[in-house]
């Protein structure tokens, strides 16, 4: 029996643009840049606004495209060590949000790891948040932090600072090839 949460039915929006965001980041981040550059900010601030209502919702449902994308690699790559990718990632991504309080508040923190466990148990993150209502504006910036911390997670893993990007890229470039 299908879920009402399974992938085959949610939207996958913008996840290029998604990625650029998420990439934006960790390339500051291995730049040696610490903080939020100006610059930078103004950029992702002005590109948001281009978006509109539509575009700013496709973005969103990228970022969950792109958590279920992490979460489906990481899920393989534990189960080839007999390992769990729950026990294993939502603790340390939970630890890391709670560190972050300028940027994810307490109250975000269960939604951001239940999208993680969703998306780490085969459904879309996206129909599962739904179930509970709209995004609200406090979720932006940890739904950003959460697939970042994602990407990071696997570049650490893989001890390649771009193989959660060039990961995501490949495989938008098999989509359009089929």
């Amino acid at each position: 029996m299908s879920s009402p949460c399974d992938p085959q039915h949610a939207p996958v929006g913008d996840v290029g643009a998604a990625l650029m965001m998420i990439d934006s980041r960790l390339k500051g981040i291995h730049d040696g840049r610490t903080g939020t550059d100006p610059e930078q900010q103004a950029l992702v601030a002005q590109f948001t606004a281009s978006l509109g209502p539509k575009g700013a919702n496709d973005v969103l449902n990228g970022a969950c495209t792109l958590i279920f994308m992490f979460m489906t690699w990481l899920r393989k790559a534990h189960e080839e060590h007999d390992k769990d990718v729950i026990e294993y990632v939502v603790p340390n991504l939970v630890a890391t949000l709670r560190r972050m309080p300028k940027s994810v508040r307490p109250e975000a923190i269960p939604t951001m790891a239940g999208l993680v466990i969703a998306a780490g148990t085969g459904l879309s993150p996206n129909l599962w948040r739904k179930q509970y209502g709209d995004w609200t504006e406090e979720e932006m910036n940890p739904l950003e932090a959460t697939a970042f911390l994602l990407a990071e997670h696997i570049n650490r893993i893989t001890d390649d600072p771009d193989f959660a990007s060039r990961l995501i890229t490949e495989a938008l470039s098999r989509s359009d090839e089929g």
